[in-house]
Formats: structure tokens, C-alpha cells, sequence
């Protein structure tokens, strides 16, 4: 429909408008184009609703058909006084038509059916059947000191019936299937047409109200449910069917009282939305000043009926035009059922009332400034609402959040309300410039798609660069290099590191950068400078060996253990040569470098052997000795002259005994180490006689030292020839637990020598055994078997004829004739093949004959 802009919201009460936070359950809207046109020359009296089109009648007895935008379409001049109702069938084709001065007309809108009549006093009310456009159904029933019905009969004659009176003005009337409800002075009855049976009575509560100033309001919300509107009282009655036992001479339906309620204001209208009821009400309220009464706004609400009560749902006072000279009267409301419309009529003005949409949800949030729950209506309903759009909606709540200083959480929104849609990101990206918040913008920006213009990032990056190093190397980090041109970020860079030059921050950023721009040594440089952890996972990712020639000792002041393991990791780009004489002014690393070579291959760096004896010696002592024990390639010479020099008595002693002097090594032991145990250790390595004998000679004059010979020499060397040697008289300590071990292991010897036996003697015994059954199992003799001697098969092949075989235990088939024949110094027989191979000779074990 449409709205006249303002007239309607800028009238109702903004006090309570600011202040109520609850969302409206219906807009309005006033009926405007012809409907003004009329009420400017005339008044409303009456209006019914159809869903095709609406029919207004007028206090100077005229009739206008309009659609539903207010626009007339027809009209009709009926009389020269106040039109008191319209009636219109199901269908809108029929319509009924009663005024002030008696007059009432029936016809049809499209045909030339009609019906006249006039009576001698008003006819305050009208109403046709509702399938009157069925020939079955031409009944009408007209409302004034009587309430007539007429029907159509054989013949097209009309004859019109009584069907009640003498309680008053009729003054409302509603037809609803075969149920015709009617309100007069004194109550609302309710008549079935079908059985031609009053079946209820409905008396009215409040008689002191003048039923002319407050008439009834009658509504139907279904075809047995009829809500009474009467005052200030509401009541919900229900048509019901009556038992066939309690029939007798009572009609066939009585009505229940549901529901019944009282309501603060006079009721002027009623009408069923859904399981609620919409009410318009006649207000009076007390002056403060004068202390009068005056009329005030009608309100419309709607409320949840209860059984003795009910629960408002919302309530709107409507300034309609002259409201102040209204009485409760003068006020309508008619419904269209279809579309949950309400037309509010009053002799100025006709108010039409509707559900509110998602449209007008979103437009209360809207106003209400509640942008994120718009948002997600909108995007809930998206196939349904019609007026807006979710990027209209999320860019108001883009503006709001920045208005409100929310810099992040409006940029945190455009992710999901701007998309891909780079034009709208541009935009945003210049206002958020605008206000000095390209900060807040920066991490939500996108990277993929879009992909916005290089000058955008670049913006970005200033922005960063002039106040944020952190943030700024933060975004080279996130950002794709390919975003933003990559030579004038690196230019501003370079500026800022001329008024900074020793900045960490910056200078890790430009090497990012020059990475991204495949400028690597440039990169590597800064890297190496910085000390910087990506240098290694650069070099192997760029293969930068060639780069990296010059700064190896670089890399190992760095990290020596990374460095190393890299450069043997790549022998074939960086070749050891190269390492060790790049190494050579720095001998601590050069030894980290060829101890590591030395451990992975002790043969690669060989040549580097000699050298690697002084740089053990100097820097790493406890691995000489496992160098001299693995290495193959040191010069004997040269390491015993660096031991002697340095006076490294244990690497000395092993290269003495690697050299075959080992009776100077062992008397290094003794002399130098002054160590018995290490001596007797030594002496059992050598297991020489010699070594015991200057051994024993040593240690006899030395009681700690005999004590250890003792304890350990028992099982190596006689220990009689320690014990004539110990000079009489001498003090031994422990001698006597000395002397119990050596008996203990003799012992010991002498129970494993006769345990030894005991195993010889059992396991020969076993081999023979299994050696007999060996030797006396058959072995088979086939075709296949060649005598060894003359290369025939062994079995004849006529096996009638006699044969003998001489098969040996070493498996070797002779024909007995082929062997020679046993001399009589030597009767046994041997294999002549495994004694001519030295293999021993084998006996024959099985003769064969036939």
C-alpha cells in the first residue's frame, strides 16, 4: 500500500516510541489516493472488506468501491443520508446496502440481479448470506426495530420473515455459514437457519451503557466461534452440538462461554489473528489541567485471551484525524482474513493495520540501531525479504561500529559482509584512511581473492612502516610478496634504515624481502649479520653454496653444529679442501669441522690426520686417545713427540705399546701413573712374561703394589713366583685375604678344568653316537647313480644279470670290478677319490651284489 510518508508514525506518541525497546507486532498505514479524496468532502460511515477489493460507505449516503491501494474503481449514490452498513457475499459479487432513511438494495455488481426496498424507519443493519451467489442461498437479513430475513422463493418473489423483535434496535448483524448472530438492546442471540432454531441467549453485562453511543461488536473467527465485544467486556462463545439424549424439545445446539475477560477501554472493534484477538478501543482520559474528560486516541491491541482473563501482547495509541471528536460510535474495525489486514475506519480517516514482515523486523532493528541481529534476520530470511539488501545492511553496520570508535570489530566485519568484492574493500580501505585506522583494517584484508590493488597494500605498509616496525614486519610475513610492488617497499625500507641503520627489526624485514625478490645473497648477508636462525633453512632452500665459500667461518661463529653438519652434508658443493683453509686462521673450529668429518668417515680427511693431533691436544683432549685407537692414518712418530711434549702420560703409554715398546709404557704406568691395577690391565693386554717379570720386580719392594699383583695375578701368572720373591719380615696389607683369593682361584680353576672334561668327554661321546647312526642308515642306489670310475650307470640295465656295487660313507659308487684289488698288507678297501684328495680315506660301508 501505499504510505503517506510520516503522517501516521510522526503522530503516534514518541515519548513511548524512545522509550518502549519492544518491537511493534503491526505497522500502519493510512488509506490515501481516493479514500482522501472523499474524506475531505465527506465522512466515513461504514466499510467492508472483501479480499479483492474494500466498499466504503458515507454519512451523504454513498457507496464507493476501491481497491486495495484506496483508488475508487465504482460509485454508487444510494441515498441522500447516512449509509449504515454494506454486506458483501464470499464471492464480492454481491452486494447489501441499508441507510439512515430506510432504503435497502441487494444487487449484483456484475449482473443486473437487484433487489429495493425501503422501510419506514432506519435500517441500521444489513447482512446477505454468504453464498448468496448460489440460486440455493438468496437470503438477506435487515436489522432495525426488527430483525427481518428474506428469502427468494419460486417465481423470483422475495418474502421476508420475522425472525425477532421487541428488545430494541437491531444494531449489528453477523452471518457465518448457517448461523446468524445479532446484537439489540439487550443481548446477542444467535439463530441456526438450517433448523430455524434461536439457540442462545447472551444478555448484556453492563446495561448502564447507552447501546446507541456503545454499540456491540460481533466478529466470527470460525464458523462456530463468535466473539462478543461489548463495553468494556469481552466473552469468547462456542457453538456446540447437543447430545441426542439431551435433545427433547431443546434445539440441537446450545453455545459455551469459553473465554470472558474485562479490558481497561471501551471496545469499538474486534477480529481474530490466529489463536489472539485484535481489539480497537475507544479511549477517554482526564485532563491534569481542567480536570475534563476528552477523547483520546483509539488504541489498537492485540491480547491473548484467557479463560477469565488475558495477557496483552502489544498495544499502539493511533492518532487518527479527528480523534478528538470521535465517540466510541464512530469507530469500525473490519478485517481481511486472507492477508491479516485491519482497517481501523473513523469518519476522517481509515487506518489500515498489517503483520509486520521481516522487512519491517529489520527495519525496527534497524532504527533501534541493533545492526548485527538485522544482519543475521536478514541473512536468515534472505528469500523472503523484499526492501532489503544483507551488503546494505552490513554496510550500515560497518558505519555504525566506526561512528561508535569500534575501529576492530568494524574491520573484523568486512571480512564476512564485504566478501569478494574488491571495489567495496577499496572504498572501505580509503575511509578507514580517512580516519587514520588503516591499522585496524590491515589483518582482515584479503590475500587470495580478491586480490586488491598493489597501492592498497602498499598504503597499508607506509602506514605501518612510519610508526609500527613490528606490525610492519608482521604483514611482510603474513602478505604474499606478490601483493604490493616489492622494489618500492624495499626503497622505504632502505630509507628508514639510514636514519636507523642498526634496527633488528628492519633489517630481518629487508631481508625478507630481498628473499621474496630472489636477491638471496643480499638476504644471506643480512642474515649472517643478524645471527639470524633461517639462515641454514635459506641456504638449503636457494642452494646457496656458492654464495657462502667466503663465510664459512660466518656460519660457524654462528652455530658450529648447524654449519658442520651442513657443509659435510654438501661435501661435493663445498669441498673439505676449501672448509679446512678457510678454517685455517680459526683452528678451534677447524677442529670442530675435521673431528666430525674424523667421526662420520675416518678415512676422508686423512691427509688432515697429522694436524688434527696438535688440535686434539689443544682443544679437545678427552677425544685424542679415541682418535689414536681409530685412527689408521697418524703418524705414530709425531703423536708420541706431542704426547711427550705435553706430558700426556695415558696417550703416551698407548702409543709406546702400539709402537712394540711396551716395557717402557709399563713402566710409565708405574713410574708416572703410579697405578697397579692399570699396570696388571696393562700386562694382560700384552700377555707377555717379560712384562709380568718387570711387573713383579717393580712392585716387590712396594706393599700396596704386591697387594694388587696378588689380588689379580693368580689367573695369568704363577703367583709362587711373587710369593719366594716377598722379602721375610715384610708388611703386606690384607695379605691374608690376598692369599684366600689366590686359593679360591685355583680352586676355581681346577672345578672348571674338571667341568670342561666332563663336557669333552660327554660331548664326543654324542657326536660318535650320532656319527654311528649316521653311518648306518641305508643310501639309496637308482638309475641315476654313475659308478665313479668308469662314468656308467651303477645298476646294469638288464637287471637279471648279477652285478656287485661298492658303495663308501662318503657316497662315492664304484662297480666292484673297477676297483683295484685289495693288496694283503692293506686288506681294507678306501675311496680312491677322497683319498686321492687328501680327505681321508672312506671305508666301504655296504656290497651290493645279485
Amino acid at each position: 500500500m501505499l504510505m503517506e510518508s510520516g503522517s501516521l508514525e510522526e503522530s503516534t506518541d514518541e515519548s513511548e516510541e524512545e522509550e518502549s525497546e519492544e518491537e511493534p507486532k503491526l505497522k500502519y498505514e493510512r488509506l490515501s489516493n481516493g479514500v482522501t479524496e472523499i474524506l475531505q468532502k465527506g465522512a466515513a460511515s461504514c466499510m467492508t472488506v472483501h479480499d479483492k477489493f474494500l466498499a466504503l460507505g458515507t454519512h451523504y449516503g454513498k457507496v464507493y468501491l476501491l481497491d486495495v491501494q484506496g483508488n475508487i474503481t465504482q460509485k454508487f449514490d444510494v441515498s441522500p443520508v447516512k449509509i449504515n452498513q454494506i454486506s458483501l457475499d464470499e464471492s464480492g459479487e454481491h452486494m447489501g446496502v441499508c441507510s439512515e432513511d430506510g432504503k435497502v438494495q441487494v444487487f449484483g455488481l456484475y449482473s443486473g440481479e437487484e433487489f429495493h426496498e425501503t422501510f419506514d424507519c432506519p435500517i441500521k443493519i444489513i447482512a446477505v448470506h454468504p453464498h448468496f451467489v448460489r440460486s440455493s442461498c438468496k437470503q438477506f437479513v435487515t436489522g432495525g426495530k426488527k430483525l427481518l430475513l428474506f428469502e427468494r422463493s419460486w417465481m423470483n418473489r422475495w418474502k421476508s420473515s420475522v425472525l425477532h423483535e421487541g428488545e430494541g434496535n437491531i444494531r449489528n448483524v453477523k452471518w457465518r455459514g448457517h448461523l446468524i448472530a445479532w446484537a439489540n438492546n439487550m443481548g446477542v442471540k444467535i439463530f441456526d437457519i438450517s433448523s430455524k432454531q434461536r439457540i442462545t441467549n447472551v444478555p448484556r453485562d453492563d446495561i448502564s451503557l447507552r447501546p446507541d453511543m456503545y454499540p456491540c461488536s460481533l466478529c466470527w473467527k470460525d464458523s462456530v466461534t463468535l466473539i462478543i465485544g461489548w463495553g468494556t467486556s469481552v466473552k469468547i462463545c462456542s457453538v456446540k452440538e447437543r447430545h441426542a439424549s439431551e435433545m427433547r424439545d431443546l434445539p440441537s445446539r446450545y453455545v459455551e462461554i469459553v473465554s470472558q475477560f474485562e479490558t481497561e477501554f471501551y471496545i469499538s472493534g474486534l477480529a481474530p489473528l490466529c489463536d489472539q484477538l485484535v481489539v480497537l478501543s475507544y479511549v477517554k482520559e482526564v485532563s491534569e489541567k481542567s480536570e475534563r474528560e476528552y477523547c483520546a486516541r483509539p488504541r489498537l491491541d492485540i491480547i491473548q485471551p484467557l479463560s477469565e482473563t488475558c495477557e496483552e501482547i502489544s498495544s499502539d495509541a493511533l492518532t487518527v484525524r479527528g480523534f478528538q471528536e470521535n465517540e466510541c460510535r464512530d469507530y469500525h474495525l473490519e478485517s481481511s482474513e486472507g492477508e491479516s489486514l485491519f482497517y481501523i475506519v473513523s469518519p476522517r480517516d481509515v487506518v489500515v493495520a498489517k503483520e509486520r514482515d521481516q522487512d519491517d523486523h529489520i527495519d525496527w532493528l534497524l532504527e533501534k540501531k541493533k545492526y548485527e541481529e538485522a544482519l543475521m534476520a536478514a541473512e536468515i530470511s534472505q528469500k523472503n525479504i523484499k526492501r532489503h539488501k544483507i551488503l546494505d545492511i552490513g554496510l550500515a553496520y560497518i558505519n555504525h561500529l566506526v561512528e561508535k570508535g569500534e575501529y576492530d570489530t568494524a574491520a573484523r566485519k568486512c571480512q564476512k559482509i564485504l566478501g569478494k568484492n574488491a571495489t567495496l574493500w577499496e572504498y572501505e580501505v580509503y575511509k578507514f584512511k580517512e580516519i587514520g585506522q588503516l591499522k585496524a583494517i590491515s589483518p582482515y584484508l584479503p590475500r587470495g581473492d580478491p586480490v586488491l590493488k598493489p597501492l592498497i597494500y602498499e598504503m597499508i605498509l607506509h602506514e605501518f612502516l612510519e610508526s609500527d616496525y613490528e606490525g610492519f614486519a608482521t604483514l611482510i610475513r603474513e602478505w604474499p610478496g606478490d601483493l604490493y610492488n616489492n622494489s618500492v617497499i624495499v626503497q622505504a625500507v632502505r630509507d628508514h634504515l639510514k636514519k636507523d641503520s642498526q634496527n633488528k627489526t628492519l633489517l630481518k624485514t629487508l631481508a625478507e624481502l630481498y628473499t621474496y625478490d630472489k636477491n638471496y645473497g643480499n638476504a644471506l648477508e643480512i642474515y649472517l649479520t643478524l645471527r639470524h636462525k633461517d639462515v641454514f633453512q635459506l641456504i638449503h632452500k636457494h642452494n646457496l653454496f656458492s654464495s657462502i665459500k667466503d663465510k664459512i667461518v660466518l656460519l660457524m661463529d654462528f652455530d658450529s653444529e648447524k654449519a658442520v653438519d651442513m657443509l659435510l652434508d654438501n661435501e661435493d658443493k663445498i669441498s673439505i679442501k676449501k672448509v679446512v683453509e678457510e678454517l685455517e686462521d680459526r683452528p678451534e673450529l677447524q677442529h670442530v669441522y675435521l673431528h666430525k668429518l674424523f667421526k662420520r668417515d675416518h678415512h676422508k680427511g686423512q691427509r688432515y690426520h697429522e694436524k688434527q693431533i696438535s688440535l686434539y691436544a689443544e682443544y679437545d683432549r678427552p677425544n685424542l686417545l679415541p682418535f689414536l685407537r681409530d685412527s689408521t692414518h697418524c703418524p705414530l712418530e709425531k703423536a708420541l713427540e706431542i704426547c711427550q711434549q705435553r706430558n700426556f702420560v695415558e696417550e703416551t703409554v698407548y702409543l709406546l705399546s702400539r709402537m712394540g715398546n711396551s716395557r717402557s709404557a709399563l713402566k710409565m704406568i708405574m713410574e708416572e701413573l703410579h697405578d697397579v691395577d692399570k699396570a696388571i690391565e696393562f700386562a694382560k693386554e700384552q700377555d707377555d712374561g717379560e712384562l709380568w717379570e718387570d711387573l713383579i720386580l717393580y712392585s716387590i719392594d712396594k706393599p700396596p703394589f704386591i697387594t694388587g699383583l696378588l689380588n689379580n695375578i693368580g689367573t695369568h701368572v704363577d703367583p709362587i713366583l711373587l710369593i719366594h720373591r716377598i722379602k721375610e719380615g715384610m708388611e703386606i696389607p690384607n695379605l691374608r685375604d690376598s692369599l684366600v683369593k689366590i686359593l679360591q682361584d685355583y680352586n676355581l680353576q681346577i672345578l672348571l678344568r674338571e667341568g670342561c672334561k666332563k663336557i669333552l668327554v660327554a660331548d664326543s661321546l654324542s657326536l660318535l653316537k650320532k656319527m654311528h647312526r649316521t653311518q648306518m642308515k641305508g643310501v639309496l642306489v637308482d638309475e641315476e647313480n654313475i659308478c665313479e670310475s668308469c662314468l656308467s650307470p651303477i645298476l646294469p640295465s638288464d637287471a637279471a644279470k648279477p652285478f656287485s656295487v661298492v658303495v663308501f660313507h662318503c657316497r662315492h659308487m664304484f662297480h666292484k670290478e673297477c676297483l683295484p684289488v685289495p693288496s694283503m698288507n692293506s686288506p681294507a678297501q678306501y675311496c680312491n677319490i677322497c683319498s686321492a684328495k687328501n680327505r681321508g680315506p672312506g671305508s666301504a660301508i655296504l656290497e651290493m651284489k645279485k
